[in-house]
């Protein structure tokens, strides 16, 4: 018989939820976004292109970003915790019969792990979208220097991604902001025992350690790899600007 978790996690003054790994793909995502969708609303909407007027600037600003956000990530997966991300991963992938009920009750399941269905359902769109940003967005630049790779519905489907992973985050947003503690636990690492045991019954969480964990050390090839992935961004950028 499955024991539950929630008295003893109650008892913990606070869980630790994510680690510094995690927390540092969090904020790149957010900072990445934020800049992209906000160069990219000036690249689309002409009234706002007309308010800012440098529509090459905020192209450059915008495939910069790009480069920098897909470099970044690679970073943080080669030389930060690995096993913290792969934990988190397996954590999000198990999308089982309960994180379906979470996600067709709106919440009113109280039978959530680590993440409800409603976080794995999100973590999962923004995967997916990723991809396509990233194919249609090269496609879109690969188009502007040789018509024959102008592929039809490849604007319309960057354009699309876009206004999806803006409805996503902005509801993410507003989860976030209702749930003060679920906004601690991106931005310190750590929630309170018994929100945790409230809001993710399903979750043995562990109490937060005297200091963060180091993770393991990046040895030569990893560091290697790592420089050749910053080589290759620097040279992305200096092609698509």
């Amino acid at each position: 018989m499955a024991v539950d978790p929630r008295p003893a996690l109650a008892a913990l003054p606070r869980v630790q939820r994510f680690g510094a790994t995690e927390r540092r793909l969090h904020t790149i995502q957010a900072w990445a976004f934020s800049v992209l969708l906000l160069t990219g609303l000036v690249l689309y909407l002409p009234f706002l292109a007309q308010i800012v007027s440098d529509r090459p600037l905020m192209k450059g600003i915008h495939l910069v970003t790009a480069v920098a956000w897909l470099t970044a990530l690679a970073l943080v997966a080669l030389l930060g915790d690995r096993d913290a991300l792969r934990r988190t991963r397996r954590d999000i992938e198990r999308f089982d019969a309960d994180d379906l009920l979470f996600v067709r009750t709106r919440g009113r399941s109280r039978t959530a792990g680590r993440f409800n269905g409603g976080q794995k359902a999100h973590a999962i769109a923004q995967a997916g979208l990723t991809v396509l940003f990233t194919v249609s967005g090269v496609l879109l630049w690969l188009g502007e220097r040789d018509t024959a790779l102008r592929l039809p519905g490849t604007i319309a489907l960057h354009d699309a991604a876009t206004l999806l992973l803006a409805v996503l985050v902005a509801g993410h947003i507003m989860q976030a902001t209702s749930h003060p503690q679920s906004l601690e636990g991106i931005r310190r690492g750590t929630v309170r025992a018994s929100y945790a045991a409230e809001h993710h019954p399903g979750w043995d969480g562990e109490p937060p350690a005297d200091a963060e964990p180091r993770a393991e050390r990046a040895g030569p090839g990893r560091i290697a790899l790592a420089a050749a992935v910053v080589g290759l961004g620097v040279a992305a950028v200096v092609v698509l600007v």
